[in-house]
């Protein structure tokens, strides 16, 4: 096979990566986007390592073992992270994600103001529990 073969290849699987990192909302398929985009780059790699003689032998191939380690790894925490966001917004929803509240009781304090903080605080007095 000619090695261009596999670099238009991987060029489309990077593509596909990139437009669905920009257009996605879904959490999970931005996920599978990223893993799209670090599968091209394997690609190239171990195409690289088997056309061009470099110095060191087999040295694209421990390159793409590496980028498979990376992206395990960010498989587990962005999945984990997926998950707790589900949990406590109930939707996966990338542009639905507001950045500027950790939780939902620090919203609502927010929201409430500072009248919405001393009902919260007298409740908490009232029923003898600490925030």
């Amino acid at each position: 096979m000619h090695p261009v073969i596999a670099y238009l290849i991987a060029a489309g699987l990077f593509g596909f990566g990139v437009y669905g990192v920009l257009v996605r909302r879904n959490a999970v398929l931005l996920l599978m986007a990223v893993e799209l985009m670090l599968n091209a780059v394997n690609l190239v790699l171990i195409t690289a390592d088997t056309t061009v003689r470099a110095a060191l032998p087999h040295s694209g191939q421990v390159f793409a073992l590496f980028v498979i380690v990376l992206a395990a790894a960010e498989i587990g925490v962005g999945l984990a992270v997926v998950l707790q966001l589900y949990r406590l917004r109930r939707s996966v929803a990338v542009d639905e994600v507001r950045l500027d509240a950790v939780s939902g009781a620090e919203s609502a304090d927010t929201a409430g103001g500072v009248e919405g903080a001393d009902e919260d605080l007298g409740r908490h007095a009232a029923t003898g529990t600490a925030s």
